[in-house]
């Protein structure tokens, strides 16, 4: 598929196959991506890419475990305004919408999103982490390095979600995988073949419209 094929299917996947990811065609996406802009040429992303016992080790342990506290960064604060709560919302209405989960049935959306710590099924997950001297612009670098990948990824037939999920349980899992406190766990990345049929994977997403974001002068 050509890049604005990849842009347009990818999308953030909640329920995969049990189809395993070859190694070889992981390993040419992540090669590849290494091609992906940096500032400077920092290049600050790092990540540790688990499948099969050891990922299923750690997500024994991510059950098992209470979110940071403190948190090592906040990923809600937008929240706080209210048009970025109000794409929030409407992005929770469609998704709890497409499985029948209502709004009023907190055990059900609860139960769904513990499988944040399971990764959605995805054979394989990918944490992003990072020195924490790395500052805002070095997180955009790290930024587009992962949607490089998951471009990389639908050329490849696979697919993924980047879950900012991981960032709550970023000492319990630098801990288990033997990383320093000077790193910071920014995401994981779960990877895998999506299930074409399951509700969650196939609601319509909201986009703001191109005007309400972008001015363009001289044209």
């Amino acid at each position: 598929m050509d890049v604005a094929e990849a842009v347009a299917s990818r999308r953030s996947i909640r329920a995969f196959t049990e189809q395993a990811v070859e190694p070889e065609t992981l390993r040419r996406v992540l090669e590849a991506a290494r091609m992906a802009p940096s500032g400077c040429n920092y290049q600050p992303w790092e990540a540790t890419v688990l499948t099969g016992a050891p990922l299923k080790a750690l997500q024994e342990v991510l059950l098992a475990s209470k979110q940071d506290d403190p948190l090592e960064y906040n990923f809600s604060a937008p929240a706080q305004e209210e048009k970025y709560r109000q794409r929030l919302s409407t992005l929770g209405a469609q998704m709890y919408g497409a499985m029948a989960i209502g709004r009023e049935d907190v055990d059900q959306r609860n139960l769904f999103s513990q499988q944040n710590l399971t990764s959605f099924g995805a054979p394989v997950l990918l944490l992003s982490h990072f020195p924490k001297l790395m500052k805002e612009p070095q997180w955009s670098d790290v930024g587009m390095w992962l949607q490089t990948i998951m471009l990389l990824l639908r050329g490849e037939g696979l697919d993924s979600c980047p879950q900012e999920w991981m960032g709550l349980y970023g000492r319990t899992i630098k801990a288990h995988l033997g990383l320093s406190d000077d790193t910071l766990l920014f995401c994981g990345l779960a990877i895998g073949y999506r299930d074409p049929d399951a509700p969650v994977n196939n609601f319509e997403r909201e986009r703001v419209p191109l005007d309400d974001q972008v001015r363009l002068l001289g044209f």
